[in-house]
């Protein structure tokens, strides 16, 4: 799955901030301003998640106009993909350093100047490059976002409402793109997908210049570890780049393997540096929580499993049933309303009242039911009857998503709030980066051996996915069993 996936946001303390919010950057004063700033920083999120989800349904459109080849055809992902993932991090520690203000400024400037140049692109290399461009933008501005959010919201109760509406955003944004991905490239074509990020991009720069707080950063003398940048970009880039190009290579081969090696002793070599250097590029300090380590953790197990909602429950309805684009946008439409009534409704309470840890394993029960819901689903699938109460016990996911992100975010003070930002946005990058890979694969093996067993397409591609959601399901379990055994059960005092 490309960078569409909602993107979490944090939620009430779950641990005191380690550091006085007052050290970090100015915060505007009067709820009115804030709230505001919020608009903004969602808007910026729902341009980010919009366009990965848009870009899915167009696929064989943009192939069909630019003449790309079924190889050639996954790097308008896999572009995206490897650049925003291998940025998040590093762009996350230079807001702290040059300011938060001015990255997503740059960040969504960029994205939207891409966005430009890949609607009026007229050929597969032009769109390939776009694309890299506008992972770089949006790594830039994702990065920052809840480290303002953090510093704008520091009373327990406006922080979970601020938390339920970033949420809200993203559950939005995902399956709007898929609506809207169908509609525009079957009434226009293929590049007003891009085109419909101008408006919305050039109306986040507009507010944004006024409505977010002004902060200086602490300078690049403060952590400009230029080594650590480097090894920590190429590793992520290089393990990324190894996991889009499973599906060409295969496991087990030289090309995987290999790289697999390189980026696992270019991050080892950034952590090793991290420990020694005078001003590291990611302070080690970050990670001696229990609740940041435990989340991220179980983030990329979360993200994994969801790619087999998000990705697969799309394919079975129009490889299987039949459903067009916009057909299967509008089906999956409940899911994202269902994650929106919870995130805005109940989330913000239920964090405060019982804590994002027993929050967190209420909604992954519900995902986990959701998916042993998908392994018994028919060939013939019925929407009523098998595939919307799956859509309605997603709703999980508005538990899940601010609640993790909460724990997430527990320790990051004013002065890490940026780094600690990037840092959980790149393990969601690499929990799905890991769930398209393994999941895809998995599923179109089985396939495979199912047809080569004299079973029809319907009956094959079915199997396929039916595996697909049982390991989705394996690794919720998984999830829950590191939630319940890893995080503490703390409660948010207000």
């Amino acid at each position: 799955m490309p960078a569409s996936a909602p993107v979490a946001a944090p939620v009430a303390p779950v641990a005191p901030l380690a550091t006085p919010v007052a050290e970090g950057p100015a915060v505007p004063h009067g709820l009115r301003s804030r709230w505001t700033a919020l608009a903004v920083l969602s808007t910026g999120m729902l341009v980010t998640i919009l366009d990965g989800s848009i870009v899915t349904v167009a696929m064989p459109a943009i192939q069909d106009g630019l003449g790309f080849t079924p190889a050639g055809l996954s790097w308008v992902v896999n572009a995206y993909l490897i650049a925003f993932g291998s940025l998040l991090l590093l762009a996350g520690r230079l807001g702290d350093l040059l300011g938060r203000k001015r990255m997503f400024l740059a960040g969504t400037a960029v994205f939207t100047a891409a966005s430009l140049l890949a609607g009026f692109a007229s050929s597969p290399a032009v769109l390939v490059a776009a694309r890299f461009l506008q992972g770089v933008g949006s790594a830039m501005s994702s990065a920052v976002s809840l480290g303002i959010l953090i510093t704008l919201f520091t009373e327990a109760r406006e922080r979970n409402k601020a938390i339920a509406v970033f949420s809200f955003t993203g559950a939005v944004g995902a399956s709007l793109g898929q609506v809207l991905g169908g509609v525009l490239t079957d009434a226009l074509d293929w590049h007003w997908i891009f085109f419909i990020n101008l408006p919305i991009g050039l109306a986040a720069l507009l507010l944004a210049l006024p409505a977010l707080p002004s902060d200086e950063g602490q300078g690049l003398r403060s952590g400009a570890d230029v080594l650590g940048a480097v090894l920590v970009t190429a590793g992520l880039m290089t393990g990324i780049y190894s996991v889009v190009e499973v599906e060409e290579y295969g496991w087990v081969s030289a090309h995987t393997l290999g790289l697999g090696a390189l980026s696992a002793a270019l991050l080892a070599a950034f952590l090793v540096r991290q420990a020694k250097a005078r001003t590291p590029l990611m302070p080690l300090r970050i990670l001696r929580s229990r609740s940041v380590v435990g989340a991220n953790l179980i983030q990329m197990l979360i993200m994994g499993a969801l790619f087999s909602f998000q990705i697969l429950v799309a394919l079975h309805m129009q490889k299987v049933l039949g459903y067009g684009a916009a057909e299967t946008g509008l089906a999956m439409l409940p899911a994202a309303v269902m994650i929106g009534a919870v995130s805005l409704g109940v989330s913000a309470r239920l964090n405060s009242r019982f804590g994002a840890r027993n929050v967190l394993l209420a909604g992954l029960a519900l995902l986990l039911l959701a998916l042993a819901l998908l392994v018994r689903l028919p060939v013939d699938a019925d929407y009523v009857g098998d595939l919307l109460p799956v859509m309605l016990l997603i709703s999980g996911g508005g538990l899940v998503l601010p609640a993790l992100t909460a724990l997430g975010m527990s320790a990051a003070d004013a002065e890490d709030a940026g780094l600690a930002s990037g840092l959980f946005n790149t393990t969601q990058q690499i929990g799905m980066a890991l769930g398209v890979a393994v999941l895809s694969t998995l599923a179109a093996s089985r396939t495979a051996s199912l047809a080569s067993a004299g079973r029809g397409r319907a009956e094959a591609l079915t199997g396929g996915y039916h595996l697909a959601f049982g390991i989705g399901a394996g690794l919720l379990l998984a999830a829950i069993a590191l939630t319940a055994a890893f995080l503490r059960s703390d409660r948010s005092r207000v």
